[in-house]
């Protein structure tokens, strides 16, 4: 039997924190497949957006999942997709974009004054004005889907590949709601990050 080492380097734990931000846009269901459209607010129950594409509770797993059987159901933790100004603002210079709509790519809610937002923890919560909360899941990788949306709007064939290159990394959050309430677009909120270690 493998033995552990006697010394061990405990690892470095980063204190939690809370940080602001603004919701600068709410966006709902456009009736075009995932794509959405700027509405003045949402409704967030613990299922999800009322009337979205990843409204429920279960979902089956698919090929972001391959440790699951394809199409057995799994909780969902994507129940909301969270994406910045700041990183559409990256992937539009990456891609020679003027702008990147977040409405092409599927996103509810488009905050503003985090850079990196993609790089929050899983567990980071997000607490909106009026009291709803998310609880961020993980990274959402971008996907072929995403960029024939962005292709067609464009009009640039190259962009459905290109786009899941620029985006990497830079495609926002998927995020799960832990207290209903209303998304309103123009208010402020805030943002805490749970401690943090590498293991």
């Amino acid at each position: 039997m493998n033995e552990l080492p006697l010394a061990v380097e405990p690892p470095k734990i980063h204190r939690a924190r809370t940080l602001p931000a603004r919701l600068a846009m709410t966006l709902g269901a456009s009736g075009e497949g995932f794509e959405t459209m700027p509405v003045a607010s949402i409704e967030l129950r613990l299922d999800g957006i009322a009337g979205g594409g990843h409204v429920g509770f279960v979902r089956r797993a698919g090929g972001r999942e391959p440790w699951y059987p394809r199409g057995a159901e799994m909780r969902s933790g994507r129940q909301v997709t969270v994406i910045s100004v700041e990183d559409l603002a990256e992937i539009a210079a990456a891609m020679d974009l003027p702008a990147l709509e977040p409405g092409w790519i599927g996103a509810d809610l488009v905050l503003e004054g985090l850079p990196r937002l993609s790089f929050l923890p899983a567990g980071t919560r997000l607490f909106l004005d009026g009291g709803a909360s998310l609880v961020v899941e993980a990274q959402n990788a971008p996907c072929r889907d995403a960029g024939r949306a962005v292709a067609r709007h464009t009009g640039r064939p190259g962009d459905d590949l290109g786009f899941p290159k620029a985006a990497k990394r830079l495609r926002g959050l998927v995020a799960s709601v832990e207290r209903p309430g209303v998304a309103m677009a123009g208010t402020d909120m805030k943002v805490r990050l749970p401690e943090q270690w590498i293991y």
